[in-house]
């Protein structure tokens, strides 16, 4: 995204990367044994400019949370690079990275684990001063703690100072823990999910009082949510999350008018429709997130998406998927059939340009060849036939041979970034090569 240049830039990250690595057994850690991590962030570069207030958009386990506490330090990234106001801060050592606390704060999602229950309002609050060392005057303190209780809308200040949090509402609490975090003056404010865990009358009002800090203050907000409607009311960006990475970024207005990214087009309807009487067209996403420890090929959505095409990165685990959502749907005699034709399924769940599917029982593979050519042609309309290079019986089985796949890098439409094959010449040129040497259901592939 060009920035204007009154807008400096308070936060750059660039191919930020946080993976947690799995423990697996005993033995496995014993003779060192990897078995893999989890890419909860996976290469992503964004910016935030000051004054700014950049949504962070996703469903659940796309590593919107993550990104947060990594821009912060909460988690170690394992790669890439954060500079916060010039400073970077992957790297960074512990005391360094104390000095600049201050100026960097967070508001997590639920305010009632926020607040200790052992301390009241006053000492929470005036907590980040003491450990900061900002001053020992306890009426400095005292004066400071009052000011940012009314600014939040806590007032009077001395009435709440010796309240406990067992004291307050949900929609007070989180005022406290956002008095908490201005105390200190910062010029970013990560909140992740603050209003979620609120009741809807409180929402409305909370957004309100953070744009009110915002342009009171000078605050910049990275505004992690999973909520589309609450974006739209409080972010002047938007970057949608799937998967450990950004697939869409751009001004606000424009993602809710336009978006582009099928991902976030399906979100885009999900959004609840407050009048009974209008119709809303829905397609959303078929299925879950996928797993972070196994990403899909090629590009992260394709399994989900329904404009998937040649060059989305099919693989076995989408025949599979395929099969057993077809078989969901069948009868218990109609199901024992074709299951009978199969044997294990696990072969598809590694990652390749190819799988081969067993078959069960005497059967052989020319009757698997048979239902298999069976499926393309009747079900020919989804999309996972479009990345079917072609179908090869032989000893073992039916080998399926499925096209090459490119992963989506961020590409610039228009006023917005969008990682997407659908905008990539490149890929589309491919897909159509690839198209012309896919073989017809009735054709095996040969050599």
């Amino acid at each position: 995204m060009q920035k204007k240049p009154d807008e400096p830039t308070l936060l750059e990250v660039r191919d930020l990367r946080t993976h947690f690595s799995l423990r697996g057994s005993f033995l496995d850690r014993l003779f060192g044994r990897s078995i893999g991590s989890v890419k909860a962030v996976d290469g992503v570069s964004l910016e935030l400019r000051k004054g700014e207030v950049l949504g962070l958009v996703g469903e659940s386990g796309s590593g919107k949370t993550t990104l947060g506490r990594s821009i912060l330090r909460l988690v170690d990234p394992t790669g890439g690079s954060v500079v916060f106001e010039g400073t970077e801060l992957t790297g960074l050592g512990a005391d360094h990275l104390r000095r600049l606390r201050p100026r960097m704060q967070i508001v997590f999602q639920d305010p009632h684990a926020s607040l200790n229950p052992a301390m009241d309002l006053y000492a929470a609050v005036s907590d980040p001063m003491r450990i900061q060392g900002v001053t020992r005057d306890e009426g400095e303190i005292r004066r400071r703690v009052a000011e940012v209780l009314e600014r939040v809308g806590l007032a009077p200040a001395e009435q709440y100072m010796a309240k406990y949090p067992s004291d307050l509402s949900g929609g007070q609490k989180q005022r406290a823990v956002l008095a908490r975090a201005i105390i200190l003056g910062p010029s970013l404010l990560v909140a992740d999910e603050p209003v979620s865990m609120l009741d809807m009358s409180v929402r409305a009002k909370i957004l309100e009082l953070m744009l009110g800090l915002k342009d009171d203050l000078g605050l910049s907000f990275l505004y992690i949510t999973h909520d589309l409607a609450t974006a739209k009311f409080f972010c002047d960006r938007i970057a949608i999350m799937y998967l450990g990475r950004v697939v869409e970024t751009g001004p606000a207005p424009t993602i809710y008018r336009e978006p582009r990214h099928p991902y976030t087009d399906a979100l885009m309807r999900a959004i609840p429709e407050p009048d009974p009487t209008r119709q809303v067209p829905r397609d959303l996403p078929r299925g879950e997130v996928p797993d972070a420890v196994q990403p899909p090929r090629g590009c992260p959505f394709h399994p989900r998406c329904s404009r998937a095409f040649e060059v989305c990165g099919w693989e076995g685990r989408d025949l599979r998927e395929l099969l057993e959502r077809r078989w969901e749907g069948l009868s218990d005699a109609d199901y024992d059939a074709e299951r009978n034709l199969i044997g294990s399924l696990d072969a598809l769940d590694v990652p390749g340009e190819g799988s081969v599917l067993v078959p069960a029982g005497a059967e052989g593979p020319e009757a698997l060849m048979t239902y298999l050519r069976g499926l393309w042609t009747t079900g020919g309309e989804d999309p996972f036939w479009r990345g079917v290079l072609g179908l090869n019986p032989g000893a073992g089985g039916v080998t399926i041979e499925f096209m090459a796949a490119m992963e989506p890098e961020l590409r610039v439409i228009e006023d917005v970034e969008v990682a997407c094959h659908l905008y990539d010449p490149e890929a589309l040129a491919r897909a159509r090569d690839q198209a012309a040497q896919q073989k017809p259901p009735g054709e095996p592939v040969t050599g």
